[in-house]
């Protein structure tokens, strides 16, 4: 009786378990992707974007950042393309956002 029971239940379970993993995974890559707009946005408001794409990458191989700068503050967006389980399901895209102040050093021609 207990086997019947399992082998009806066992494809919930790996389903669960299945879901679990995924929302791990991105989670992890939301944590990337935080970490490349953290620096891509602090390398930007020294003044320096090439190396705040350079370090964005560093964080976060594949990602994809986009700067700009309003005002005194510089806001880097970062986004990367996660399959969670496989390559064949659909895509899910991360997205995190940083804001730095620009320094005074940079700000000054």
């Amino acid at each position: 009786m207990v086997t019947a029971e399992l082998a009806a239940c066992l494809p919930i379970l790996v389903l669960v378990l299945a879901v679990a993993v995924s929302a791990v995974s991105v989670a992890g890559v939301r944590v990337r992707a935080q970490d490349a707009a953290r620096e891509a946005a602090r390398a930007a408001a020294r003044g320096d974007p090439g190396q705040a794409r350079q370090l964005a990458q560093q964080a976060a191989p594949g990602v994809a950042v986009d700067i700009t700068t309003r005002g005194d503050e510089v806001v880097a967006i970062a986004r990367i393309t996660v399959h969670p389980l496989a390559s064949w399901l659909p895509a899910l895209t991360v997205s995190e956002r940083a804001v730095a102040a620009v320094e005074p050093s940079a700000a000054s021609p």
